[in-house]
């Protein structure tokens, strides 16, 4: 949770940048798109480091690198050094997942891989969705040098973990992760691939939705905080879709469930960009629980089809998956220039529809399927 806390910090006070230092809607996107690339290619390094070398980060190493970096930005003015700041931030934020995920998928079965997985990132969640309310109200109420007040948080984590976990997650990786139950489709690396690029596509809905929503509702008269605290609604109705998304997907099938998250979330964003008030926040908090809620199905799914390699699939699932689809945040950027906010909101669902094109031909089995001719 504290870890996920730090993640949306910076779109979050992206309107206070723009305002304050007169970035372009590109120049602000970009900040969001170097943290998420430099996440993306470190995350798979560490995730293939812990699968052939043994080699792990400590989380609190990685908690004070994510707390002290996301505070600096609150001091810094020079667009530059904001720039590094997030590079750093970012580095703090990927050394954690791929052990930790590692250690997660040593745990299940492909029973409860989905239930177990979804677990796990329900803290994350949690963390993702405070964030941005949590950035807000700082900012809010004692500007951006507020930002500063975040590093408390890692540090008390860090004095809780010297006794909850002495040696750190270090010894707990020394043995190779194993899958006992397997896709049949594991022995190639197409499916996951498939997967890989679906993943993307819907990591740039993702971002683009956290990113460009609080600029977007401070345009339609929202305070800064009310904006936060709508996108916050929308994140906590993920942590609700994610935790039972994960169950569900066990019963009814991984890639079936992804289908019908990813099919659900496109209909709910339009109905919330045509819709206005109250009935316009209940689409957005539908969207999230929809679109949030396939997130540990492809999480289980990619240690299905990556049986051998866990760290590095959880690397490429929450490192390069979401940081090649945060590319896509410049890209709605440059619509919002060039065009407008609204339209670079209404091209959002846009790559959820591709998404759903690949999870229909993804080689992998249908769970119905498979019931019926086991």
């Amino acid at each position: 949770m504290i870890t996920d806390i730090y993640l949306p910090v910076l779109p979050a006070i992206l309107p206070v940048l723009i305002a304050a230092n007169g970035y372009s809607y590109f120049a602000a996107a970009l900040l969001v798109t170097a943290y998420n690339i430099t996440s993306s290619f470190t995350q798979p390094v560490i995730g293939w480091l812990s699968d052939t070398r043994g080699i792990t980060i400590s989380i609190s190493i990685s908690l004070l690198i994510s707390g002290v970096f996301i505070g600096l930005m609150g001091l810094a003015h020079n667009y530059y050094l904001i720039m590094a700041f997030a590079v750093l931030a970012a580095l703090g934020h990927a050394f954690f997942h791929p052990t930790a995920l590692s250690i997660v998928s040593r745990s299940c079965t492909s029973e409860n891989r989905g239930k177990l997985t979804s677990y796990f990132v329900v803290g994350g969640n949690i963390g993702y969705a405070i964030g941005p309310v949590l950035a807000g109200a700082l900012v809010f109420w004692l500007g951006l040098r507020g930002l500063l007040i975040l590093i408390i948080p890692a540090l008390v984590m860090i004095v809780l973990l010297k006794f909850l976990l002495p040696g750190g997650m270090t010894g707990a990786c020394d043995a190779p992760v194993k899958v006992t139950t397997v896709s049949p489709v594991a022995a190639s690396g197409k499916p996951f691939m498939i997967l890989l690029v679906a993943s993307i596509l819907r990591a740039w809905s993702v971002y683009a939705a956290i990113t460009f929503l609080p600029m977007f509702l401070v345009s339609q008269g929202y305070t800064l905080f009310i904006a936060s605290m709508i996108v916050t609604l929308m994140l906590l109705a993920g942590v609700a879709g994610q935790v039972m998304g994960g169950s569900i997907s066990d019963r009814i099938g991984k890639k079936e469930f992804m289908i019908l998250g990813l099919v659900a979330s496109v209909p709910t964003f339009y109905l919330f960009f045509v819709s206005s008030g109250i009935i316009a926040i209940l689409w957005l908090i539908l969207f999230g629980f929809a679109l949030w809620s396939t997130f540990a199905a492809a999480v289980a799914m990619s240690h299905e089809l990556m049986p051998g390699n866990i760290g590095l699939a959880s690397g490429l699932m929450l490192g390069l998956a979401i940081g090649v689809g945060g590319l896509g945040v410049a890209v709605n950027g440059m619509i919002a220039d060039h065009y407008s906010l609204a339209a670079a909101l209404g091209t959002i669902p846009i790559p959820l529809i591709l998404a759903i094109v690949l999870m229909l031909v993804l080689p992998y089995p249908w769970k119905a399927y498979a019931q019926r001719h086991g």
